[in-house]
């Protein structure tokens, strides 16, 4: 076993099977104790068990770590609550929290029904403000932690995953405003875009020309619950196999001021094509490329823009260990 989270106290959810399971396993090699959270359902959310979580923790043991198990839902605030009271009664305080539970129920956006939003929304985005909310009470009063959100490459929009990317554009933001308001206290908080083979990630039916394991998911994790990314808030980073790449963070490109009167139709007609523009969306450039593959015979590729395999379905995600 090794030492880079001696000592510390972390939490993850989804950690029963895919990256979370991988996540949790690497962070109890590195010496930390772990909360095994696990609703334990199917790809689609259904069908809990619990016996999924206490199956980690029976092999963090094995191994000579030291984990405990948590059923909770944490689309709950209850749930959510319950896994870090679980950590400080347990093991004294909470050092981290990685939030990778997810699920998904894709359909296209005007076929999509409120059954098919609402859980995905609650499970990605609600499950991590459960967390960090829970998380972030205790670690403002130890002045030290680390919130880890899990998004997608996908929060650029998704040809039928319209709940999915909607969640994860918005762990994106809540993760920044995490970042921010808790700086002065000595927490921090990132953000991780996977892309990884799982058991949701097998049937993506294109060609992906960068993509990794969930063990190389869990090394960048471990990293930034360390003391060595003390200094690393308010991050999105892609994890690919053997590539690591930082997003931008959002920021106005071009401008253009109205002279005089304020802005008119017409006058943002005649000004804003040649001055402000647009900026090209990647996403939408990549679906082109694919139609044309596609039109012509050969099997789609899906690039390397770290982001998910094809614009409607993300190889990033583990299914109820989704990231």
């Amino acid at each position: 076993m090794g030492d880079f989270l001696a000592g510390k106290v972390v939490a993850v959810t989804g950690a029963g099977r895919g990256i979370g399971r991988a996540v949790a396993l690497a962070c109890a090699a590195e010496g930390a104790r772990v909360v095994v959270n696990d609703y334990g359902v199917s790809v689609d959310g259904s069908e809990p068990s619990s016996e999924i979580a206490a199956s980690v923790v029976k092999e963090i043991e094995a191994a000579g770590g030291t984990a405990v198990a948590v059923a909770d839902d944490v689309s709950t605030m209850a749930g959510g609550a319950r896994v870090v009271s679980t950590a400080v009664t347990e093991f004294g305080r909470i050092d981290g929290v990685v939030c990778v539970a997810g699920i998904l129920r894709e359909r296209m956006l005007f076929n999509m029904s409120e059954e098919e939003w609402d859980p995905v929304v609650a499970t990605h985005l609600k499950g991590t403000f459960t967390l960090f909310r829970a998380a972030s009470a205790v670690m403002r009063g130890q002045r030290s932690g680390t919130l880890i959100g899990f998004t997608s490459g996908n929060h650029q929009g998704s040809v039928s995953q319209a709940n999915y990317s909607a969640a994860k554009g918005g762990i994106i933001s809540l993760t920044r405003s995490a970042a921010l308001g808790l700086h002065k206290y000595g927490v921090t908080a990132n953000c991780v875009a996977p892309v990884a083979r799982t058991r949701m990630s097998a049937g993506v039916p294109t060609e992906l020309t960068e993509i990794g394991e969930p063990e190389d998911v869990a090394a960048l994790v471990v990293y930034l619950l360390s003391d060595r990314a003390r200094s690393v808030t308010g991050q999105v980073y892609t994890v690919a196999g053997p590539k690591i790449a930082v997003w931008a963070q959002p920021r106005e490109l071009r401008a253009a001021y109205a002279a005089d009167g304020g802005w008119t139709p017409e006058r943002i007609a005649d000004l804003l094509p040649g001055t402000v523009g647009v900026d090209p969306m990647p996403m939408l450039e990549r679906l082109e490329a694919m139609a044309r593959a596609a039109a012509a015979g050969d099997r789609p590729n899906a690039g390397g823009l770290g982001g998910p395999g094809r614009p409607g379905r993300d190889p990033s995600a583990a299914g109820p260990d989704a990231g």
